[in-house]
C-alpha cells in the first residue's frame, strides 16, 4: 500500500484515515459524508483548490473566513470555531504520525483542537516528511514562505522566498507552531491523504 507507514501510524495515534489518489475523489467522499450540519474552515490553499466550501454549501451551512480580511475576518473566524464540523489542512505531516501547523492569527490551529464534533485534516502527499523534525522544518521553511508570498505579505521569507528568517515583521504568519502528537480527546478526527501536490 502507498504511504502505509504514515497511515498506520496515524491510525495508531487515534485518527481515522482515508486515502485517495486524486482530489476530486476526496471531495466527493467529504461531501457525501458531511450533510445537514454547520461547517467551519481554517485557511487552506488545499481546501480552496478543491472548491470544498462551495461544494459543501449545497447541503450545509458553511462558514469560511478565508474570503474576508481585518475585523470581518476575525468575526467570521470566531463563528467558524462554533461549527459542528471543521476542515483544515496541515503544513507538514510526519511518517511517524504527527501533524504540524503554523498559524499567524490562530483561528486555524484553534479550530483543529477543541469544540467540534468532527475535524477533517485534508492534505496532499507533498506535505509528508519522514520525521517530525523534517515536518516542522517543512512547515517553517517551505509552507510559511510560500503562504506569505501567496498572501502578498512583505516578510523577509516572502521577499526572498527561500526560508524562514524568524523575523519580527508585523505581517509575520509564524506566530504559533502546533504539533498534533495524537488525536485530541473528546473529538472525532479524520485525516484525508490525497496522492497529489496540494497547497503549500
Amino acid at each position: 500500500m502507498k504511504y502505509e507507514k504514515i497511515i498506520q501510524n496515524l491510525i495508531h495515534n487515534g485518527y481515522k484515515v482515508s486515502y485517495f489518489e486524486e482530489s476530486g475523489e476526496a471531495a466527493r467522499y467529504i461531501t457525501d459524508n458531511v450533510k445537514g450540519t454547520t461547517v467551519g474552515f481554517g485557511d487552506s490553499a488545499t481546501l480552496e483548490s478543491m472548491n470544498l466550501a462551495e461544494l459543501l454549501s449545497k447541503n450545509n451551512t458553511v462558514i469560511d473566513p478565508s474570503t474576508y480580511s481585518g475585523a470581518e475576518f476575525n468575526e467570521v473566524g470566531k463563528r467558524a470555531l462554533l461549527t459542528d464540523v471543521f476542515l483544515t489542512s496541515v503544513n507538514g505531516a510526519s511518517e511517524t504520525g504527527e501533524l504540524v501547523n503554523i498559524d499567524g492569527t490562530g483561528n486555524r490551529v484553534a479550530g483543529s483542537l477543541f469544540g467540534h464534533k468532527k475535524i477533517y485534516f485534508v492534505f496532499g502527499t507533498n506535505k509528508i516528511e519522514p520525521t517530525l523534525e523534517k515536518a516542522v522544518w517543512r512547515a517553517r521553511n517551505i509552507a510559511a514562505p510560500q503562504n506569505a508570498i501567496r498572501l502578498g505579505y512583505n516578510t523577509p521569507c516572502a521577499v526572498k522566498g527561500d526560508r524562514c528568517y524568524d523575523c519580527s515583521s508585523a505581517e509575520r504568519i509564524c506566530n504559533t507552531l502546533n504539533i498534533h502528537l495524537k488525536k485530541m480527546k473528546s473529538v472525532e478526527a479524520e485525516v484525508i491523504i490525497i496522492n497529489e501536490n496540494l497547497g503549500m
